[in-house]
């Protein structure tokens, strides 16, 4: 009976299998029915998180009302300690269980993406919602969507890694988990959506859209039934009362950005400081920073914890300007403090906080300078909440469309148009870098190196140069290049001299607007007049990514001798390295499927994709080791590609990281192995050299 037990068993499992397999094939089914499961996780995640910290806070304050009222209410060494009793119970937590889940979460995320192919350790979920509830429920100066987010991405990651899927749907359950802990956090499935494209995946151009807008919407639906369809924030009717008050928002965002400039500036600084200066024990560094914040809260208890309430109070105008004022820079101080000493938490809602108050004091001071033009300060106080997300988090269209969906204010769109947009321009000019990508700076991850641009990093252009190709010679007539462009159908002529030698270059749209006078000067313009020295070349030892940089604007280029910059050896044009990125793109997405069954089960075996084509997974060669890709050109030494890297994690139980398409820059480390793919012949070349 057993036995029979049991050949059942193996049988149904089978079966489960291979419908999943099966559904695997028919892409968009599949990973729609992916995103709907995730977005119901990550949803109901989102309601356990609000339960959680409004527990936490019950228990730390003995109050069943709002923080700012149990926090008012309670005896002056509750408040002072509670949060270092807070950072006691989270420092080692983190610490010991899972130290991603220190911060604010988001740059995690972005660097699952970039360096693990979507791949976040499902214990990540768990630690993070514990760390970030005891966190904000003791008063930690911080957020809860960033916990949202990296739980719900924890959680895409998760189910992708369940059905072992390759890296590029992979990221994509990751995006639709970002995006429906968005949604469900502020009931604003848009912005989840917008949230997930342009800061997570930082790419508008994604396929994968439609399935994070699905997840998000799934996670609203969710929050909806839970706590009904409401507008987070209560604003007073807006309205623009008169058309000055365009250049007042102006000003605003002129204000949000050099603000959000501080905010960044002042929280990493304080993560240096106490990363590198302070020493003291990981795990007991934020019980010293919650006494800190204990002490502030003292005197502002405003900054504790997410501040809603202090925020309510601002858009409804209820708030003094002096208050208001204090309240920006005191926030920025609690939050940097709670997150640089080790909490967990987001910055987010911070940034929400830090805008109310700035608009609200802005609002003030305009109104008195000029009380018949101005608003009132909580219309400013409204707008500024998204000057200040897109100054920090350096995403103005996710900023505009989450205040509307935090106020359900449709007049609110034109002024927050503009100080967005001008928040984004002054902060950016203050710093390159936004809130979540400074801290992927400082772990020397390159953000250029996302994305399947990779591909052509290691194909030359002396591998797609055309050495056929038309040209003028310096002494032929403005007729001339004009038909000889007309033609060919080209838009790019190159210019040689009568002895053969490169002048430069003559695009259609250098010419264009002369075409209706070609009569007039054929005779008195010739093409080495035209010709443009200055035009973008490269030579045949240049990637084709770096090609890539200058055709922006171009349709094609020449290709130059690096000895003879007066030798034209060849043309490049677009079209062939759209071509070129296609056909990679193609090779890699099929290989990368059967690549990830080779990483998931830990085969020695070879796996043949097509005739005479194989992939493997092999131990890194001597001879590889300290070196970059771009110095070893694997390609085109042994005809081979690189489709994956993987890296051995250090720390018991840990998965090893796979990086798919790896950057030319990465180093082959003596404990890396790499998945590779092609002829047969050549993979067997490459095995000789482990031996």
């Amino acid at each position: 009976m057993s036995i029979r037990h049991n050949k059942l068993l193996s049988a149904v499992s089978t079966a489960a299998w291979k419908t999943v397999e099966r559904a695997k094939a028919s892409d968009n089914i599949f990973m729609i029915g992916l995103a709907v499961v995730i977005g119901l996780v990550a949803g109901f995640g989102a309601i356990f998180i609000r339960w959680l910290i409004s527990s936490v806070k019950e228990l730390a304050f003995g109050s069943s009302g709002d923080f700012l009222s149990a926090v008012q209410s309670a005896d002056w060494w509750i408040v002072l300690l509670v949060p270092a009793l807070g950072g006691l119970l989270v420092g080692p937590l983190i610490y010991f269980l899972a130290p991603e889940a220190k911060g604010h979460g988001v740059p995690e995320v972005i660097q699952a993406i970039l360096q693990r192919g979507g791949i976040i350790r499902p214990r990540v979920a768990a630690v993070k919602a514990l760390a970030s509830a005891v966190t904000i429920g003791t008063g930690g100066s911080v957020g809860r969507e960033g916990p949202i987010i990296q739980i719900g991405s924890s959680l895409g990651s998760t189910v992708g890694q369940i059905f072992k899927l390759p890296s590029r749907r992979l990221k994509t359950l990751v995006g639709c988990g970002a995006a429906a802990g968005i949604a469900a956090a502020f009931n604003a499935p848009i912005a989840g959506a917008l949230f997930a494209i342009e800061i997570i995946l930082m790419d508008f151009a994604a396929a994968q859209f439609t399935t994070i807008v699905i997840a998000s919407v799934t996670a609203t639906v969710v929050s909806h039934s839970f706590h009904g369809d409401y507008a987070e924030f209560t604003v007073n009717a807006f309205r623009l009362k008169s058309a000055w008050e365009a250049f007042f928002y102006i000003g605003l965002g002129l204000a949000s950005g050099i603000v959000a400039y501080i905010f960044i500036k002042v929280l990493y600084y304080f993560e240096e400081l106490w990363d590198n200066k302070i020493r003291l024990k990981s795990w007991a560094k934020p019980a010293v920073g919650g006494l800190i914040i204990g002490a502030v809260g003292l005197i502002f208890p405003e900054v504790l914890s997410v501040g809603y309430e202090s925020m309510d109070s601002a858009l409804q105008g209820e708030m003094l300007w002096n208050v208001a004022l204090a309240l920006i820079f005191m926030k920025i101080l609690a939050m940097s403090m709670t997150l640089g000493s080790g909490g967990s938490g987001g910055v987010f809602a911070p940034s929400l906080f830090v805008g109310t108050m700035l608009g609200t004091a802005f609002g003030y001071g305009v109104g008195y300078v000029f009380p018949d033009l101005a608003a009132s300060p909580g219309a400013y106080a409204t707008v500024a909440m998204g000057g200040m997300v897109a100054g920090t988090a350096r995403a103005p269209i996710t900023a505009i469309v989450i205040v509307f969906e935090l106020t359900k204010q449709n007049s609110i769109i034109l002024p927050l148009m503009i100080t967005c947009t001008v928040a984004y321009i002054i902060s950016s000019r203050l710093s390159r870098e936004s809130i979540y990508t400074l801290k992927l700076l400082s772990r020397k991850i390159k953000l250029s190196e996302r994305n399947e641009s990779n591909i052509i990093s290691n194909i030359l252009v002396s591998d797609i140069l055309k050495r056929q190709f038309v040209f003028v010679v310096e002494n032929m007539t403005f007729q001339d290049v004009v038909s000889s462009i007309i033609k060919n159908g080209v838009q790019l002529l190159p210019v040689l001299s009568i002895e053969g030698k490169y002048r430069g270059s003559i695009s259609f749209a250098q010419i264009r607007d002369y075409l209706f006078e070609k009569d007039e000067l054929s005779k008195l313009v010739l093409a080495g007049d035209l010709a443009d020295s200055t035009y973008p070349s490269v030579n045949p030892n240049n990637t084709c990514r770096e090609a890539w940089r200058y055709l922006a604007d171009a349709d094609g280029m020449p290709v130059l001798d690096p000895n003879d910059p007066g030798k034209l050896l060849g043309m490049i044009w677009r079209k062939d390295i759209d071509r070129v990125f296609n056909r990679e793109l193609e090779k890699v997405e099929i290989a990368s499927d059967i690549a990830s069954r080779i990483t998931h089960s830990n085969t020695e075996s070879d796996i043949r994709f097509a005739e005479g084509y194989t992939i493997a997974e092999i131990k890194v060669p001597k001879i590889f080791i300290g070196k970059s890709l771009a110095e070893l050109k694997i390609r085109g030494h042994y005809g081979v590609d690189v489709l994956s890297i993987k890296h051995e994690s250090i720390g018991k139980g840990n998965k090893d990281v796979i990086n798919p398409i790896p950057s030319p820059t990465e180093i082959i480390l003596e404990t890396d192995r790499i998945i590779i793919a092609g002829k047969a012949e050549y993979i067997d070349k490459v095995k000789s050299l482990t031996s």
